[in-house]
């Protein structure tokens, strides 16, 4: 494990949800490229959307990506009218689409309905239907369209080519009399997406590819500037959905195999094209938010009635050797970077675990119901990083926390690469991890009360919390304990005890680090040699006090 500090510079933007976060439009400005808009595009042939005729269109939008990389990037003009250009959060959200103009309505179990353009979203996407060995564009229609209250001017000015701002895909998830969205792409100035699982509620955002995340020359957004969505017979569960992805470095097909239920499931095929030389590439990257919660160092300074607020609250990650290491968010005075070193990781994510509703005291955030987002790798990865980004933010409007996968060799100008995996809505567990979990994390000063010449703020105290796993069988008498190891400072007052519950372990010790020299540490529970626990791992910067 390895930690590196490097400066806000262009990474402190929000994602293409802030429409439906109540956004400020400024961030969109901190985009580090000038490419967001269409670039020109050779054609593509129709084909069958057949399972024996789908490899054939992915295997044509891979051809068309691979060209792509061989010429620079050509963003197209900005033609949105003014009129939609600067209308307001409250006008966008003012235009509705029609549901019963739904693509595929009552002819199969999925439909599709699609976003206006205008406010943030300024750069149309290029969407295809295939159905019936056809490939056919989608027109503009403003007929699909109710115009509401403040919008209501802007009934009958779009032109025919105005174009749409992305779709969503609905599904009869939570019961079969109502189809309920569960995946939505929206936007042309990135690869954002976001999907559910039964019963959730919008919050963590997937993206098709991280460019240069935190490093100080500013990141790079790829965009998904052209789709293509395969009717599915009428009885299927499973839609595929093609990508098109462009940006100034890079290129890339992606194939969505999306599985809808009570394991929603995506299954993702990425086929990259460099057209330079990368820096670094994030794989399967992952954007959420940590304000504050029970790990805050500074919580004091937001005047809140909430006690957390949050749509993840840790990273976790699956080893090759199947250890399991858990690492709480945390809201830092400044821009963080942390990763996790392995070779073939089993999965990643970002995690909400904690689900309680007492816990955030928010009746319309619905934080306890954001969905965790759970990378699993199906090809070899080979070796790299899960890299952890956490960004200083005061707003929960902001997404300020990136989580992705770093191969250690980089892309050169001219190759090309293909990364599978599988990405899960969860709630707070992973059907696999069978050994007890950390609950929480907590840390304060470490001193006692009442000391005349009490120790500096940089001496700390931890608690963590375990439950789950095989910590039930053991009674007082057996012997669980912790084991800790760290980078720099000195541990001392390390006890682990049974709280009355009657399932929850506690691990507390006191840290002093040594001068303001950042501590990297590891705990994890176990009765003799077996070990019991995920691990607990955390970084601690003694000078953000």
């Amino acid at each position: 494990m390895d930690q590196k500090n490097t400066k806000p510079l262009c990474l402190t933007r929000r994602t293409q949800w802030i429409a439906l976060r109540n956004c400020v439009t400024a961030f969109l400005s901190a985009l580090c490229i000038n490419g967001h808009a269409l670039a020109e595009k050779p054609s593509i042939a129709a084909t069958s959307e057949s399972e024996k005729s789908l490899p054939l269109l992915f295997d044509s939008i891979t051809t068309r990506a691979k060209a792509l990389s061989q010429s620079d990037f050509k963003p197209l003009a900005n033609a949105i009218p003014e009129a939609f250009a600067k209308m307001d959060y409250d006008q966008y959200r003012s235009i509705r689409f029609r549901t019963e103009s739904s693509l595929w309505r009552d002819e199969a179990k999925f439909e599709i309905q699609l976003f206006h353009a205008g406010y943030i979203f300024k750069e149309p996407v290029v969407l295809h239907t295939v159905q019936n060995g056809t490939t056919a564009t989608i027109p503009f229609k403003q007929s699909l369209f109710n115009y509401e209250g403040t919008a209501a001017p802007l009934s009958g000015v779009a032109p025919s080519n105005l174009g749409y701002a992305g779709f969503r895909v609905h599904f009869p998830l939570n019961n079969s009399q109502y189809k309920d969205e569960f995946i939505t792409f929206q936007g042309a100035s990135s690869s954002y997406f976001r999907m559910l699982g039964p019963h959730q509620a919008y919050g963590i955002s997937a993206r098709g590819l991280a460019i240069d995340t935190a490093e100080s020359n500013g990141e790079e957004f790829p965009i998904f500037r052209e789709y293509w969505m395969l009717k599915p017979k009428p009885a299927e569960n499973h839609v595929v959905i093609y990508a098109l992805l462009d940006s100034l470095s890079v290129t890339g097909a992606y194939r969505f195999d999306a599985y809808p239920g009570l394991n929603t499931e995506i299954k993702i095929t990425a086929r990259i094209f460099a057209r330079k030389n990368i820096k670094k590439i994030g794989i399967a990257p992952l954007t959420s938010m940590f304000l504050f919660g029970e790990n805050s160092i500074n919580a004091s300074r937001f005047d809140d009635f909430r006690a957390e607020v949050h749509d993840s609250d840790g990273l976790l990650m699956q080893t090759v050797s199947g250890e399991w290491v858990w690492r709480a968010l945390n809201n830092h005075r400044r821009l963080h970077v942390t990763s996790l070193a392995d070779t073939n990781p089993q999965g990643f994510g970002l995690i909400q675990r904690d689900r309680d509703l007492s816990n955030y005291i928010d009746l319309e955030a619905k934080y306890e119901k954001r969905p965790s987002l759970w990378v699993k790798p199906e090809n070899a990865w080979g070796k790299g990083r899960v890299e952890l980004v956490e960004i200083p933010s005061d707003s929960e409007t902001n997404d300020n926390i990136v989580a992705y996968w770093v191969p250690d060799q980089a892309m050169k100008a001219g190759e090309s690469r293909e990364f599978k995996y599988s990405l899960k809505p969860l709630d707070g567990k992973i059907a696999e991890q069978s050994v007890a979990t950390v609950v929480q994390t907590r840390t304060g000063w470490g001193s006692v009360a009442g000391l005349l010449n009490p120790p500096p703020k940089s001496k700390r105290q931890f608690v963590i919390d375990f439950q789950g796993g095989e910590l039930d069988k053991f009674t007082e008498g057996n012997a669980v304990e912790a084991e800790i190891s760290k980078s720099s400072g000195t541990v001392s007052d390390l006890h682990t005890r049974k709280l009355p519950d009657g399932k929850t372990y506690r691990v507390s010790f006191k840290l002093v680090p040594d001068a303001n020299n950042v501590v990297d540490m590891r705990v994890f529970l176990k009765a003799k040699s077996k070990r019991l626990s995920e691990v607990w791992s955390y970084v601690w910067y003694p000078d953000e006090l």
